[in-house]
């Protein structure tokens, strides 16, 4: 029974038709297995080319017939992209092209990749770390121009840079103790101890301005639920069309149309929003709709921001106010005034606190407060460069680990415990950073971070 080639190739542009198509390769016999499947045009082979050049030929079937005219490049490692060998075709973007240019890679020795295994092996090769592998899945799923840009800086080794300095600083204080116990008759003076306790103060408070960000760093990966309620024919769909800019929600004039919640996603005032657009909250006897405002519900209870819809152009009831006084005990809320292209209706005066309140035209496109408003309640923090934030629970389990330690080394520290102590709590810290980084990680956790990447990836 043959072994599997080490060898890896895949299809990485998304399926269907498109303007490129490409096929990648990576392993040690990439380049020759590249060779057998292209041939440049003119007297030179892909070899006698410089790596990285484009070169421009034929790709062959596994008959050795060409199926198109195109690119082809190769690295060899360790500087490429996995750390290996590596090839790539850049041919027209025709699905039954690709399937025969991966069908000839494989008869040539090399076998299917598997979901992010270009990724692992950059991982596996030292080429990346484990945030800018992760990185990598974020910026393939950024919702956001802020997501991508943070996803970017992550991947350029910002936040690598980050947790770097505060491994490099615990090192010279586990060293220090180390020599303590080396040589016992050596006590630590005062001011050693006080520099010391300075070096785990700054540690600390590093570690407690990175998990601040964490919050930040999840919204922009994963959005806001944004859930979208009001009464009957308050204008949720056609707001949610709006913000999206296609008709993505079934609008008419029918109370009840909306029978289930629908999501999407868009981006304002430069926040990813997961959209949750409810059925109209009312009580009704029909069981289909009753399901459907149940599940309005839930998606107000689970959301992270609620916008309540009130119809400016027909007089409130008390049952808006009661919504909106629901919404404002379970997330932040803004108070929208739909159908502004119309004349407005009398508003009642409530005694209650009004949280945000702004106007919009779903029909005239009139979100402009709407963007403002959003922006405002989840404000960037130009402090942190992009990059430097906490995406996943993974790095902030971590992080709050080794936070944690850094504390029980300081505490231990100020109270004259024994240096063999303090080696304790600097090496779990300097475990849960190297956790972070991917020094030191189990393989059931590497294979959940590439489970989600594309087979081409």
């Amino acid at each position: 029974m043959s072994l599997p080639s080490d060898t890896i190739a895949a299809i990485s542009t998304p399926p269907g038709p498109g303007a490129i198509g490409i096929l990648r390769l990576s392993g040690p016999e990439a380049v020759s297995i590249a060779e057998q499947c292209f041939k440049p045009l003119g007297p030179k082979s892909l070899r006698d080319h410089p790596p990285r050049a484009l070169v421009y030929g034929d790709l062959l079937d596994s008959g050795g017939q060409p199926i198109d005219r195109g690119l082809c490049t190769y690295s060899l490692g360790p500087s490429s992209y996995t750390g290996e060998d590596t090839a790539e075709f850049q041919c027209h973007g025709s699905p039954m092209v690709l399937t025969l240019g991966l069908e000839a890679l494989f008869a040539a020795g090399a076998r299917q990749a598997g979901a992010g295994e270009f990724t692992r092996r950059a991982f596996l090769n030292g080429r990346l770390d484990l945030p800018q592998a992760e990185a990598v899945g974020d910026l393939l799923e950024a919702q956001s121009r802020e997501g991508a840009r943070h996803a970017a800086g992550q991947l350029a080794g910002a936040l690598s840079q980050k947790i770097g300095a505060v491994y490099s600083a615990l090192v010279d204080v586990m060293a220090h103790f180390h020599a303590v116990l080396d040589y016992p008759d050596e006590n630590i003076d005062p001011f050693r101890m006080e520099e010391l306790d300075k070096v785990l103060g700054d540690q600390e408070g590093e570690l407690n301005a990175l998990l601040a960000t964490c919050g930040r760093g999840k919204l922009l990966r994963d959005g806001v639920p944004c859930a979208i309620v009001g009464r009957p024919n308050a204008g949720k769909s056609s707001l949610l069309n709006a913000m999206l800019g296609w008709d993505r929600a079934i609008v008419t004039d029918i109370p009840g149309t909306t029978r289930d919640t629908v999501e999407e996603k868009c981006e304002m005032g430069g926040v990813p929003l997961r959209l949750i657009d409810t059925a109209g909250l009312r009580d009704t006897v029909d069981p289909v709709e009753k399901l459907g405002v149940e599940r309005s519900r839930k998606a107000m209870e689970e959301a992270g921001l609620i916008l309540i819809l009130i119809d400016s152009s027909r007089p409130a009831v008390e049952e808006d106010f009661q919504l909106l006084r629901k919404a404002m005990e379970l997330a932040p809320a803004i108070l929208v005034w739909t159908k502004a292209d119309l004349p407005a209706a009398p508003v009642p005066f409530v005694s209650m606190e009004i949280p945000t309140s702004v106007s919009v035209s779903a029909r005239d496109g009139r979100l402009e407060e709407l963007e403002e408003a959003v922006a405002s309640l989840f404000p960037k923090d130009k402090a942190v460069p992009y990059g430097q934030l906490l995406t996943n629970a993974r790095q902030e389990e971590a992080a709050s680990r080794a936070r944690e330690a850094v504390r029980r080394a300081r505490t231990a520290l100020q109270a004259g415990m024994t240096p063999d102590a303090l080696l304790t709590d600097v090496e779990e810290a300097l475990q849960a950073l190297g956790e972070m980084t991917g020094q030191f990680v189990r393989e059931d956790v590497t294979d959940r971070i590439f489970s989600r990447f594309c087979v081409g990836k």
